[in-house]
Order: structure tokens, then sequence, then C-alpha cells
């Protein structure tokens, strides 16, 4: 219903607003296509604003959305095609056209890269990609199990390039369609069989590059756990740098294009040679450093007296002790000396003392039958026999008279 006014009947502003606000609300929210251009999500703020421009037309508009609408998009990135629930309005504080989303999804190819995300984040808290997980690759493998499209360009880069690294390596290639429906169950049966291999120690999945689409089965699900489930080492080689399907994350290598796959299976043969040559110089080096200083160190104990003189502090020993010898003789010789001249004298006074020196001098001594001493005559009486001890000997005789002297008569 239009509005009646005039210069001198004007219309107030807010009844203008209004008015607009309930005639651009009558569209109510509608589907809208376009391409994320700009996420401007704020940290603890319940707004945020997106900008969204059409796939065709130089024409962009500002949206609102909650937090709630964002988490429920799950995930989705700038440049990704969407399609919005939106809703125009007009803020009557200012008398801005805004549009609030009411919900957001991921379209096209966006929808395709959300799923591929949602199943990564998946895959991931079950553990498929943690490194801890991931095998190394042997250093040169007996065989070498390829998966590739047949006749195709990544099949003849790792094989051109791995020969020319190492003529001698060893391939057991298997062909599967690379594309398509039937990919992921072929290039799953090539695996197993690969697998099974004894010989087979890494196995390599090639493929050139190309669009989502095309890349898609190597973020298939079954895949993915069919690869982490081998045995043997797994180098993913799908695409080019920017490509990054789930094969590439759960794999035990992820090689940015196949010729990068073909120089990480097996060393450089010149490049080895190479290191051999270095590694043996720098032994040689280190030998004839250790010989220059062991002969610097021998120099040096032989420039050392008690080398260039062996036996001379043996003949500083042997004078000492020869001398100490002669010490020790010495003394002992006066020594014994003077214990054979005290000897002798102790012998001269026991002889002085001794009654057989008497006996030698004439006298006699005498005792009873019984042994007592006889020194007085009135111990005897005539007809006892006594027993009289000489020098040399003794003998028995009888008293026949005995005399007493008195001291007068002395």
């Amino acid at each position: 219903m239009a509005l009646t006014s005039s210069p001198e009947q004007p219309q107030p502003l807010r009844t203008i607003l209004a008015a607009t606000k309930s005639w651009v609300e009558r569209l109510g929210s509608v589907w809208v296509a376009g391409q994320l251009l700009e996420l401007k999500r704020r940290s603890g703020a319940a707004t945020h604003f997106l900008t969204l421009r059409d796939a065709l037309a130089e024409v962009s508009v500002t949206l609102t959305a909650s937090t709630g609408v964002l988490d429920a998009a799950g995930p989705i990135a700038e440049g990704m095609e969407v399609v919005a629930l939106v809703r125009p309005t007009v803020w009557s504080r200012n008398g801005s056209l805004t549009f609030e989303c009411g919900d957001l999804r991921a379209s096209g190819e966006g929808r395709l890269l959300a799923q591929i995300e949602r199943r990564k984040r998946m895959l991931q808290a079950e553990g498929l990609f943690d490194r801890a997980r991931k095998q190394a690759l042997p250093f040169l493998p007996r065989a070498i199990g390829l998966i590739t499209g047949e006749g195709s360009a990544a099949e003849r880069d790792v094989l051109q390039v791995a020969r020319g690294r190492w003529p001698a390596v060893r391939f057991v290639v298997k062909h599967a369609l690379m594309q398509g429906p039937s990919c992921v169950e072929q290039v799953r049966d090539a695996l197993t069989a690969l697998d099974r291999d004894p010989d087979v120690e890494v196995i390599v999945i090639a493929r050139g590059g190309g669009s989502l689409q095309e890349l898609l089965p190597f973020s298939d699900e079954s895949l993915a756990r069919a690869v982490f489930a081998s045995r043997t080492p797994v180098v993913s080689a799908i695409g080019h740098e920017p490509d990054t399907p789930i094969l590439d994350l759960v794999a035990d290598i992820r090689a940015a294009t196949p010729t990068d796959a073909a120089k990480r299976i097996v060393p450089d043969v010149a490049d080895e040679r190479a290191r051999v040559t270095q590694a043996g110089q720098r032994v040689r080096a280190a030998m004839l450093r250790l010989l220059d200083r062991e002969t610097q160190f021998l120099a040096t104990v032989r420039s050392r007296p008690v080398l260039a003189d062996p036996l001379g502090p043996v003949a500083v020993q042997a004078g000492q002790v020869a001398e100490l010898r002669a010490r020790a003789e010495r003394a002992i010789r006066g020594r014994l000396r003077e214990e054979a001249s005290w000897v002798e004298h102790a012998l001269g006074r026991v002889r002085a003392l001794s009654p057989r020196a008497t006996l030698l001098r004439g006298y006699a001594i005498v005792s009873t039958d019984a042994g007592e001493p006889v020194d007085s005559t009135t111990i005897v009486t005539t007809g006892d026999t006594v027993v009289t001890m000489l020098a040399d000997g003794l003998f028995r005789a009888e008293v026949t008279e005995v005399e007493s002297r008195r001291e007068s008569d002395d």
C-alpha cells in the first residue's frame, strides 16, 4: 500500500523503514546457490559474517549466520560451492539490507569435499593416520609391487625413474582401472594379491592428476582400510602435489608424484657409490690420523729416560741393594763379636764359680753314702763309707779313723 506524503506532511523515517522491512520480509526464506567467497568466524561471538557470490555474475551479498548454523554445516571453507537458506531483512537502526542464513550446506564439489572431510575425521579418530603405525620402507626391496593403469604415464614414470636409479630393480606390476566405479575393487584386489607375495617388500599405488571426481575412489573407506591392514609398506602416488586423497593419509609414505615415488622406493646407485667412496675416504683418513697419533705417542714414550736406558734404574737399585747388604753384614758381624765377647765373659764367671774349677786345683768333695755332704768330722764315724768326688771321677772309702781339730790348733 503506497504511503501518501508531501513537503508539508512528510512521513516519519521510522514509518518508511518499517514499511520497507515489512515489504522485504514478505519474500520469506529462500534457498540460494553461490560460492562462499569469505567467511569471518569470530571467536566467542554468536553471529558470524559470510560473503556469498553468484557463480556467473559479479553479484555478492553478505550473510549473517549463527554459530549453530556454521557448526551444523560441517567442514566448509572459502571457495566452496554452497547452498544457503536465507531470509532478507532490513535493519531498523540504519536501514541496511541484510540476509540471515538459517541453513548452510556444501554442494557440488563442496559437498564431495565435505563428505571426504567427515570420512577423514572418522578414520583419524580410529587411528588409521597415526604416524606410530607407519611402516618403514626397506633400503633395497627384493621386488616392488606396482598398482597402476595399463600403459599409463604413471606406470612409465615409476618404471623408468626407478630403473634409472637402480638398474637391477624388479617390479611386479598389477594393472587396474584408476577411476570409475570398478576402480576401488580392482585396486583393492591387486593390493591383496601383492601383499600375499613374499618377494614383494613395498607396494606403490600410482596415478596421474585428475579432477576431484576422478580421484574420488582413492578416498574410499574400504580401500583406506585395506591399505591400513596391509602387512607390506604402501606408497601412495596419486595425483599431483595439491591433491590429497585419503589414501595419501593412510599410506605409509605419501609421494607427491609417481616420479617422486620412484625416488623414494629405491636408492640411486650413483649416490650410493659416491657415499661408499666417501665413507672409504673417511675411514682411511681416520686410520691415518690414528696411526699418526699412535706413532707420535710411541716416539714420546721412547724418548723417556726409562726407555732410553732400560737397565739404568735396575743398576741404581742393584747398587742400593748391595750397599744395604754390606751394611747389614757389617752390622751382623759387629753384633756377633759383641755377643761372643759377652759369652766369653759370662763363661769365665761361670767357670770361676764352678766347683769343678776348685776340684782341678786338688780339692775333693766328700759326701756320705746317702749323698749328704761331709763338712765336719762329727758327721762320720769309724767304719762309715764316704764318697769322694775328684775332678776326674769319684771313689768310695771306708773311714778307719776320725781325727777332729780344734780351732786353737789352726
